[in-house]
């Protein structure tokens, strides 16, 4: 049963750490791995403490035996004072105990001591690595944190730069239309000054000379008509160019003999 928990915890971790490796932003997977680390320097530390703490307990019971041999070696003198060479033996015996426990205590407690010198190595080194770690891990989120805002402010930047470009190819555009417009009327002016194409505001038939005649013609109309006007007015005598033409006569030559 426990092998089967354990597999299923094992299965949820790699199932968590793809869904870690899926995730968008590295930083939390940065995060992640420092929090793993954490708990790996605090399995060291608590490690080495339960060490620590057996070697602590090892070495009371060495200095309790060493008392306790003291004490039998004395209670062996004096029991052979009072010729008690049962009791003395008695002592004796225990203290030879005693000795063997505290050899085979101190075994242990060079073996402990030993371990507790390689975990203390071993922890300076992985608090060392995990500190390292962590500012690398930290270096690198604001290297990311960097390059996202960048990204993002080229992507605007170029949004803007591509909304530009459409405006500024329209802007062309009306201009070359304008320009054409502008040389199409141009060459028609041309054709229409040329002769090649008449005028469409003239009426048909006639051409540049004709409409010049024609308004030559109307500006004598209109001399003749202020002339008939002024005859008409009370008190007014006719200009003797009109009274020679209503006799038939022609006026006298400035100048000449009578």
């Amino acid at each position: 049963m426990t092998s089967i928990i354990k597999r299923i915890t094992a299965l949820f971790h790699i199932k968590a750490n793809k869904a870690l490796d899926k995730a968008e932003d590295p930083r939390e997977v940065l995060d992640y791995s420092y929090e793993q680390q954490l708990q790996m320097l605090q399995k060291v530390r608590r490690g080495l403490a339960d060490v620590a703490t057996s070697r602590k307990r090892l070495q009371l019971q060495v200095t309790q035996l060493h008392q306790s041999s003291d004490k039998l070696q004395t209670q062996a003198q004096q029991a052979l004072a009072a010729g008690r060479e049962d009791l003395a033996r008695e002592a004796l015996t225990r203290r030879t105990t005693a000795a063997a426990q505290i050899t085979d205590l101190q075994g242990q407690e060079a073996s402990l001591q030993e371990q507790e010198e390689k975990l203390t190595v071993a922890l300076q080194r992985l608090q060392a690595k995990v500190e390292a770690f962590r500012t690398r891990k930290e270096t690198i989120k604001a290297t990311y944190t960097a390059a996202e805002a960048q990204t993002r402010i080229t992507e605007a930047v170029t949004g803007i730069g591509e909304e530009m470009g459409d405006v500024g190819m329209a802007m062309q555009r009306a201009q070359d239309k304008t320009e054409q417009l502008q040389a199409r009327a141009g060459a028609l002016d041309e054709l229409i000054a040329s002769g090649a194409l008449e005028d469409a505001t003239l009426p048909a038939g006639r051409d540049d000379i004709q409409a010049e005649l024609d308004a030559a013609g109307a500006g004598s109309e209109v001399e003749l008509e202020l002339a008939r006007m002024k005859e008409e007015l009370p008190g007014a005598s006719a200009p003797p160019a009109v009274e020679a033409g209503k006799s038939g006569q022609a006026p006298p030559e400035q100048g000449a003999t009578s």
